[in-house]
């Protein structure tokens, strides 16, 4: 590549070179300041988190780089933006009770940095390999923080389920993408379609290269039959950790496989197409049926990530540009919704500072601390999926993607599936506000406050200002068509 080409390039990546570079420059910081740096480079890697989604908005950039293994595009920006912004809620919240959880290493903030660092790499990767590359930085930083409190049992257990299962999804992605590369001689996505474009037939081999892809990527997302993982780690993990683990990585790994599918595999949709609902309708089914029975709230958070990781998928299947858009907004709602919940559920604290994660200890919640009831109320309404909350808007344009694409029995399925969810939600309501308390909460923290309070109006207000969202969301997904 000549000067202009790279300065090019390295323009396009400036969100990422700013995540690199602020990463090893805290790694520095906290080497030589020590163990009581924690709070500094957690406060400082939550500024370098703000000053890249403020170039994203503000010093918008497209085009293909380094090659053509990079694209920065309106696809690549919402969903970057979208991710920073979990990464960010997802370490404020961690600043309180930092220490119970051993979170008040600086390490921690270092590694939440880099994990960040390789989301966004995911989020544009045009390339197999630059996707595979970015897949693994992210990965390997997450194995470490879900054991970080090495002194918890469940924590350390949490990490070692992680890092096995992920090897294992690893795995089966490179086998898949050695597939993909043996029967078209490409890795970038633009070249594999049009190999397969101009082939007009597709091979079995290639066929089972995109099913060996799909099933690395559905366990990032931890969607059915790729889901064992997601309700130990949840439960297992510092409650900060699992707050981050079903944001920014879940919209990491979303996008990728849209951009997967729709840019390299869009002539073989048929193929990929019966994956994707197979994956989806298990996902949603499992989601809703799995969480009924779930005593523990970080467990029944996890069947509830499954169910909707399939609601999702409902917008992918589609495999038009409706459908992407719709799973672009889904994406941005869960994250709202997830990241409010998990500050509620961070405050079940007694006064005499014990953490507490059983939904029965919720009972009452309305007489003791109304206004975190009313909050946690609104999430779960939304989680639900009933007007006029968010979540209600996140589902119904996934489910008018599919029935515009002739997928009327999977939008059936979804709306059944909406049903059968609702009770556990409801069940945390109920308990709430009809039950006697069992025991007063010590009060939320500030950042806890601050992140469900503006999650609960988020949600409750979307109805009025998500027109433009929406249209945001359009305009993004129409770059990758």
């Amino acid at each position: 590549m000549n000067s202009d080409l790279i300065t090019t390039s390295l323009h396009l990546a400036v969100p990422e070179i700013i995540l690199a570079i602020a990463a090893l420059v805290l790694l520095m910081i906290g080497v030589f300041s020590g163990e009581r740096s924690g709070k500094t480079v957690g406060a400082l890697a939550m500024v370098v988190f703000a000053v890249a989604v403020l170039w994203l908005i503000f010093f918008p950039a497209e085009g293909r780089g380094f090659g053509g293994v990079f694209i920065a595009d309106g696809f690549a920006r919402f969903m970057k933006v979208t991710a920073l912004i979990g990464s960010f809620a997802a370490l404020f919240m961690s600043m309180t009770h930092a220490r119970e959880s051993q979170l008040d290493k600086f390490e921690y903030p270092v590694l939440l940095t880099l994990s960040t660092l390789g989301i966004l790499l995911m989020i544009s990767a045009g390339d197999l390999i630059s996707l595979y590359l970015g897949l693994e930085l992210q990965s390997l930083a997450i194995y470490v923080i879900a054991a970080i409190n090495r002194d918890h049992l469940k924590s350390t257990e949490a990490g070692l389920k992680y890092f096995v299962l992920g090897a294992l999804s690893s795995g089966m992605l490179l086998y898949g993408m050695s597939l993909v590369y043996g029967f078209t001689g490409h890795t970038q996505f633009i070249d594999i379609a049009k190999a397969l474009t101009m082939d007009g037939t597709r091979s079995l081999g290639l066929v089972f290269g995109l099913v060996f892809i799909l099933a690395g990527i559905a366990f990032k997302i931890s969607a059915v039959p790729f889901h064992m993982w997601t309700p130990d780690v949840y439960e297992g993990a510092p409650t900060p950790v699992t707050a981050f683990l079903a944001s920014a990585p879940k919209i990491a790994a979303m996008a990728m496989m849209v951009r997967i599918v729709i840019s390299a595999f869009q002539p073989i949709l048929p193929d990929w197409q019966q994956v994707i609902i197979f994956i989806s309708i298990c996902s949603m089914l499992l989601g809703s049926f799995a969480a009924i029975g779930q005593r523990n709230i970080k467990r029944l958070m996890a069947y509830s990530s499954i169910g909707h990781m399939g609601y999702a998928l409902v917008g992918l299947a589609a495999g038009n540009q409706a459908g992407v858009s719709g799973v672009m907004l889904y994406m941005l709602i869960y994250m709202v919704m997830t990241l409010g919940s998990f500050a509620i559920i961070m405050s079940m604290r007694r006064k005499d500072g014990t953490v507490v994660e059983d939904v029965s200890d919720l009972a009452g919640l309305s007489s003791t601390n109304p206004f975190m009831a009313t909050v946690l109320t609104i999430l779960m309404f939304s989680l639900a999926g009933i007007p006029p909350m968010a979540g209600f808007f996140a589902k119904y344009f996934v489910f008018v993607a599919a029935i515009q694409a002739k997928l009327y029995g999977l939008a059936i399925i979804g709306v059944l599936a909406s049903v059968v969810g609702a009770y556990y939600y409801l069940r945390v309501i109920k308990l709430m506000w009809f039950d006697d308390a069992v025991a007063e909460f010590a009060g939320p923290s500030f950042t806890h406050k601050v992140v469900f309070s503006i999650s609960g109006v988020f949600i409750l207000a979307y109805v009025i200002f998500g027109g433009p969202i929406g249209g945001a969301a359009e305009l993004a997904a129409a770059t990758l068509f």
